[in-house]
């Protein structure tokens, strides 16, 4: 059976759509915005949407930072949507002096490219290795993004799977009990539930 999942709360993020999936799949949740919540949560989605900076700002605020390194380190699924991957990481080009968690080695970078930013819409994820993430999940299928930033880790090995917009860059990593897709599942249709399914899934 799966376990409830804790949504965080911090002021971003495209909460509403993710719980709404959630309750599509019945799929038990509840929201958290307290460090003592997510001392307790059993498994953890960082939903995002929105500026890095603001992020970090907000997390820091309400006094979240220490719990959430401490739950990831300590083995809790943790699921990144979006800026809630991007926030994993030390630094972003969005917000420059503004530092992330700095869980993961790496920083947040701006589209180089000519293609038109945001990208915003439909586009093929590569599956790079195996992941928990990718049951039920074909290579090449479409997910749906919205970003102008994109992770580049240091350790090329977290990269579990990557996309074509201009340029290739990380759409799901992977590391451990950390997860992170830079699509939004809960607007990729039926393949993105299970994406959601899978995370749900998981055994600490």
């Amino acid at each position: 059976m799966n376990e409830k999942i804790s949504i965080l709360k911090y002021g971003l993020g495209n909460t509403q759509s993710l719980a709404n999936a959630l309750e599509k799949m019945q799929i038990q949740y509840e929201w958290i915005s307290k460090p003592k919540q997510i001392q307790k949560a059993k498994k953890i989605i960082v939903p995002g949407v929105g500026n890095f900076g603001t992020a970090m700002k907000n997390i820091r605020r309400q006094k979240l930072k220490q719990s959430l390194t401490q739950a990831v380190q300590t083995g809790t699924p943790y699921l990144g949507i979006c800026l809630g991957l991007q926030i994993l990481f030390e630094e972003s080009q969005e917000s420059k002096g503004i530092k992330g968690l700095g869980i993961l080695k790496g920083k947040i970078q701006k589209f180089q490219g000519k293609e038109k930013i945001p990208q915003m819409g439909w586009n093929r994820i590569q599956k790079i290795k195996t992941s928990p993430l990718f049951e039920k999940i074909p290579n090449k299928a479409f997910m749906y993004f919205v970003h102008s930033y994109y992770a580049k880790p240091k350790d090329k090995k977290i990269v579990a799977g990557t996309t074509e917009y201009g340029e290739t860059f990380p759409c799901v990593i992977q590391y451990k009990n950390i997860y992170g897709t830079q699509f939004h599942p809960e607007k990729s249709g039926t393949l993105g539930l299970q994406i959601l399914r899978n995370f749900a899934g998981l055994r600490k």
